[in-house]
């Protein structure tokens, strides 16, 4: 068995060595689209940690009442109320950063930051730690989205924060605000994390089977064709007696 983490290990795990978009690759799809502003990029870091913390938080809490057949609709079920929240939120007070967002806001219920961390994290640890370990995730996706729409925004189009910057305005790399220019940068800040922490960023074991709400159907599966393949090898032998 694995040692406990302590609180401190837990939180700074999401930050660098486990980073849901530069380690675990997580998020991809809003990562490259929101990442053109860093405004849009930071509303989008901090929607989307509000709705990984309340989710972890309320998952820990209910881990022993919800079964464990249906826990997956029930994640998700949590997660869209979360996400309904702070949409009708941003909405009301932050409407700029809301309609810069667009509908890769409503899409945070699809994350699979926000799921993984309820199935892999939430379902097996205290209040507390789920809510370190939802606080350090956020934190590192937040991050990275600032890294890659800094990077993107400042030699893509010559602002920053929507500000102009008069050396890089007329000097602008405009492919970088398009997607090959995402996937570039993308790919370098994946490189530079890879270099940090010497290719060992994540425990490969965490994304074995025993984790999958499909295992022991699976395991059955595998038992039965183990059987019948046993039992047509024995069949082969004694018709060749």
């Amino acid at each position: 068995m694995e040692k406990k983490k302590s609180k401190l290990s837990v939180f700074l795990n999401g930050i660098i060595r486990e980073n849901p978009v530069l380690v675990l690759v997580l998020g991809t799809c809003p990562t490259l689209a929101v990442t053109t502003s860093v405004i849009a990029a930071l509303g989008m870091g901090v929607a989307a940690t509000l709705v990984l913390i309340c989710s972890n938080v309320v998952i820990s809490a209910l881990r022993k009442v919800i079964p464990d057949k249906v826990r997956i609709p029930c994640y998700i079920v949590l997660i869209a109320g979360f996400v309904t929240i702070v949409q009708l939120v941003m909405q009301a007070y932050f409407y700029s950063i809301y309609q810069m967002l667009g509908v890769y806001l409503s899409l945070i219920v699809v994350n699979c930051i926000i799921l993984g961390r309820a199935e892999m994290f939430a379902r097996e640890n205290s209040v507390g730690a789920s809510f370190l370990d939802a606080l350090g995730m956020g934190i590192g996706f937040t991050l990275a989205l600032s890294a890659m729409a800094l990077i993107r925004e400042v030699l893509g189009a010559g602002t920053i924060c929507g500000f102009a910057i008069p050396i890089l305005k007329d000097y602008s790399i405009s492919i970088l605000t398009m997607a090959p220019g995402g996937f570039l940068v993308f790919g370098i800040l994946i490189a530079i994390i890879n270099k940090l922490t010497k290719g060992k960023g994540v425990k490969r074991k965490s994304f074995s089977c025993d984790v999958c709400p499909s295992a022991a159907y699976c395991k059955k599966r595998s038992r039965g064709n183990d059987e019948s393949a046993d039992s047509c090898s024995a069949n082969e032998k004694q018709s060749s007696l």
